[in-house]
């Protein structure tokens, strides 16, 4: 008999939950709150306990009590995977800002913000300068009187559009920039960043420089922001000083700026109410969770969290990774290591001391995506062996050391293995520009072009030789 998996949730994290279940021949079932997306899923269903079975220490296996339509029911499952993620609970610090209590016009937090109609000849202040603050400030200046974006610490912005015209992540992410960035000092690393990010625009011309440029915070991808600022459609400004009945005054300005709308972009906080504190408590932003999954002192693995945390990197393909190593540990197949060994890392993850290489990961679930995705494909035994291929297919391990980190290369081998991950990784930049060669270009061939081709052929193999040496 399949065992039974209770998922919470059918955001990314679930979806991707469900598909692993069942690829592993486990029996999910999906609660979702909402009326949205989901799998095998009961919609509007609130998941209102999570408890352990009196016999917990024997079976591993847990009560889940749901709620819907004002009727309460009870199920026993094998395991429970929680995909609910980190961005559950507004965070609004009102407290934060004095005087806010006074304010006659209206202010609520992002996740209200539906469309920009609502800006329409206003004042509006945005707070907090992330992906929500940015995206709704640009939308805001469309149609908006005037639009302020409020900022503390600033912040890098980048094009989605980088490199000569490529998709940034496509550019940023592979594992050979990540393996050049781990093996730099970090004032080094923290320098090179600064100086690829003005390279689009000068940030400390704008007001945007980050205060701190050593811990990393995760840049904000926006176009169209820049335009805005240099066109005085969006102003930016300092964190707050006093908010009025009409207006706000920001630090180190003594001028008053009238105001009719604010919108707090204050980001969100994670937890668990259907979860008792002896399972799994979240603190100072963080859980104790071995690998960022598996509550480290439960006497059994059948309970994991899936997609509470904060890579530099794609959230869904690590959600998914997540799912695939937890659906093999809750079927036996792959173990976790002793418990002190565990509760060891946890402590250490939660230090989060930084080693003085690379990008430095100081703020809670902050972690190395491509190093934290092996991680987890070791444990499958699904992580591409470079070494191997080169001999066997240099040009597949070429591509996957110096081309984009995308996931096809998670299903080259190992639990999932999938035949077409090949191709699709060998010719991944052909659909990447399929949608922008509509018109059909004659490239004139330059005198040049072989010498140049053959110089970066060397320069490649020379490369190669010193990594794999």
């Amino acid at each position: 008999m399949a065992k039974r998996v209770a998922i919470v949730g059918a955001g990314v994290s679930g979806l991707a939950s469900i598909k692993c279940c069942l690829e592993e021949g486990l029996e999910p079932t999906c609660f979702e709150r909402s009326d949205d997306l989901g799998g095998l899923w009961r919609f509007t269903t609130k998941v209102c306990k999570v408890t352990k079975c009196p016999d917990f220490t024997a079976t591993g296996q847990w009560e889940v009590v749901t709620q819907r339509e004002g009727k309460q029911e009870s199920a026993i499952f094998d395991a429970v995977m929680v995909c609910t993620g980190f961005l559950t609970n507004q965070y609004l610090p009102l407290d934060s800002f004095p005087g806010i209590n006074t304010f006659k016009g209206q202010y609520f937090h992002s996740r209200q913000y539906k469309h920009p109609d609502m800006f329409k000849d206003k004042r509006v202040l945005v707070i907090g300068m992330g992906n929500s603050g940015t995206d709704i400030a640009v939308e805001a200046s469309h149609v908006a009187k005037k639009v302020f974006l409020s900022t503390t610490g600033g912040a890098w912005v980048i094009s989605r559009v980088f490199d000569s015209g490529y998709p940034w992540d496509m550019v940023f992410t592979t594992r050979f920039q990540n393996m050049f960035r781990n093996s730099l000092p970090t004032p080094i690393v923290t320098w090179l960043i600064a100086r690829k990010m003005n390279s689009w625009f000068n940030h400390a011309n704008y007001g945007l420089v980050p205060e701190d440029r050593t811990q990393l915070r995760e840049p904000v991808l926006n176009d169209e922001l820049p335009g805005c600022i240099i066109t005085g459609k969006v102003l930016i400004k300092p964190s707050i000083k006093e908010v009025k009945e009409n207006s706000v005054v920001f630090n180190n300005t003594p001028k008053e700026e009238p105001i009719d709308i604010i919108v707090f972009a204050t980001g969100y906080t994670f937890a668990f109410p259907f979860l008792d504190e002896t399972v799994v408590k979240v603190e100072s932003g963080q859980a104790s969770l071995y690998k960022y999954i598996f509550p480290a002192h439960l006497p059994h693995p059948t309970l994991a969290v899936i997609g509470v945390i904060k890579p530099l990197g794609s959230m869904i393909p690590t959600g998914e990774t997540q799912a695939r190593w937890v659906v093999r540990v809750l079927k036996g197949i792959n173990k976790l290591p002793p418990q002190s060994v565990m509760i060891e890392e946890v402590n250490a993850r939660k230090e989060n001391k930084p080693s003085g290489f690379g990008l430095c990961y100081c703020k809670a679930l902050q972690t190395d995506y491509i190093t934290y995705i092996d991680e987890l494909l070791t444990s499958i035994n699904a992580k591409p062996n470079l070494f191997s291929l080169l001999l066997t297919d240099p040009r597949l391990a070429l591509t996957i050391f110096f081309g984009p980190c995308t996931p096809y290369q998670f299903r080259l081998t190992g639990p999932g293995k999938w035949k077409g991950a090949r191709n699709a990784i060998l010719t991944q930049w052909d659909r990447t520009f399929k949608v922008t060669k509509t018109r059909i270009v004659q490239e004139s061939p330059s005198p040049f072009a072989s010498l140049l081709k053959l110089l970066s052929l060397l320069a490649l193999l020379m490369a190669i030789f010193l990594i794999f040496l």
